[in-house]
């Protein structure tokens, strides 16, 4: 409610009255927002706010957001509709909240907003992103709209197409933290993004999608395998590791993006290792789908990101005392779709062991024995591989594989979680808690570096 005591230049802007009309009630949401971006401008950037302006700028963003909720929830279908042209024009996420931001004003940041944040660090942002978790949460509620942007989101990316002929005639694809080989029925592929321990970043998770869809696209290759490539880090020089997470000294210099890591990766490349790829639109008779068995190799440990990844492969192969975590609790971020995938393998007293207070488990442990298939010295790891591939190279794997994830994880349950997911994620990577644990571990490797 407006306390008309404030004076009107520092009240938050009235909700937009709607009428169900698309047209009107954008005009009318727009007229909303802009009165919103014209009160922040009168106050300092964040980071100089004093209490006062912080809580002023809260009751705005609230105010906004109320707004765009208020309108998506009439209107979520219609507008994807708009954007898409009906659904004649596939449109993955970062194309398609750039297309929104110039159709229906005030609904989503735009890009110059979002580059301007873009030069700040986490904390000093307005958290413009959290408007881009209220769009999708939204656009995934919705059936038809939520189901025509997962299958679009499992297309080939224009990028992947345009490697795949010097894939396969070469075997051989280096990206810049990933490296991509054909060997026999196998294509492996090696992250080296060494200097902070084989942690996500957007350029990671863009490299992975590509190398996925080559692998998918390409027919010589019947399995594919992750590995963690060495290191430099300090602290683990010269060792392979398989991954750290997401990288959280990019989270808090504000480089790493909802639209592009924490919503694209799980609509991206993770989906597709899941599902599998949509070589054309369903509709005819025969399957559109191309799907291949996955091993996951972990050497030293898998932290975060590193062990939702796990969660979709069909073999994993650990290293003998490795660890595997989800420190969700530590970190404050909600650890993908590991909520969703990690109880059907521990069940759940163990999953809340896991997520809400950081158990760790060790390769060779019974309890690890549930998401890990084997655990071995190192020097055995490589003819474990080597037997995985032969094992899951056989003609019936990919359908069989298919039909487990259909009847794990129905695509309707796996909309109905990402809807949710993609509202309380972008939420946490601005909460108070959130940034202070980052800006903690910033200024403890500073000092360790």
């Amino acid at each position: 409610m407006i306390n008309l005591s404030q004076p009107a230049a520092h009240r938050p802007p009235e909700p937009p009255v709607l009428t169900g009309d698309l047209d009107t009630d954008a005009a009318a949401l727009w007229h909303c927002t802009d009165q919103g971006e014209r009160l922040l401008a009168l106050l300092p950037p964040k980071p100089d706010r004093n209490a006062a302006e912080s809580a002023q700028a809260r009751r705005v963003h609230d105010a906004c957001r109320n707004a765009r909720q208020a309108f998506l929830a009439r209107h979520a279908e219609r507008v994807y509709d708009v954007l898409t042209s009906g659904r004649t024009r596939r449109l993955r996420v970062g194309e398609l909240v750039r297309t929104a931001a110039e159709g229906f004003p005030g609904l989503v940041p735009t890009a110059a907003q979002l580059a301007e944040e873009r030069q700040r660090i986490q904390a000093h942002k307005e958290g413009r992103e959290i408007d881009q978790g209220i769009f999708f949460s939204a656009l995934l509620r919705s059936p038809g709209a939520g189901i025509h942007l997962i299958e679009t989101m499992r297309h080939p990316t224009p990028g992947s197409i345009a490697l795949l002929n010097r894939f396969r005639s070469s075997g051989t694809v280096e990206l810049d933290t990933v490296l991509l080989e054909r060997r026999g029925e196998a294509a492996h592929l090696t992250f080296r993004n060494g200097h902070c321990l084989n942690a996500e970043d957007d350029r990671l998770v863009a490299d992975l999608e590509t190398a996925v869809d080559l692998v998918l696209l390409d027919d010589r290759v019947r399995v594919g395998v992750l590995r963690g490539g060495v290191v430099t880090h300090s602290r683990h020089a010269g060792r392979r590791v398989f991954s750290a997470g997401i990288n959280l000294r990019s989270l808090h210099d504000g480089k790493i993006s909802f639209v592009g890591f924490l919503l694209g990766r799980e609509l991206g490349y993770l989906n597709k290792m899941a599902r599998g790829l949509l070589t054309a639109d369903p509709g005819g008779w025969a399957p559109t789908t191309v799907q291949k068995p996955w091993v996951g190799v972990v050497d030293s440990f898998a932290i975060g990101g590193g062990m939702q990844l796990l969660l979709v492969v069909d073999r994993v192969i650990a290293e003998e005392g490795a660890f595997l975590s989800l420190p969700a609790a530590e970190e404050g971020i909600v650890p993908g779709l590991g909520n969703l995938r990690l109880t059907r393998l521990t069940g759940a007293r163990m999953a809340r062991q896991i997520v809400l207070s950081g158990r760790r488990l060790r390769a060779g442990d019974a309890d690890a024995a549930l998401v890990c298939d084997e655990a071995l010295p190192a020097d055995l790891l490589d003819e474990a591989i080597e037997r995985a591939v032969r094992d899951l190279a056989g003609s019936a794997v990919a359908a069989n594989r298919g039909m487990l994830i259909l009847a794990e994880e129905p695509l309707e349950l796996f909309r109905s979680y990402l809807a949710e997911f993609a509202l309380v994620q972008a939420i946490r990577i601005y909460s108070d808690d959130v940034l202070a644990r980052v800006e903690r571990r910033w200024a403890r490797s500073r000092s360790a570096g």
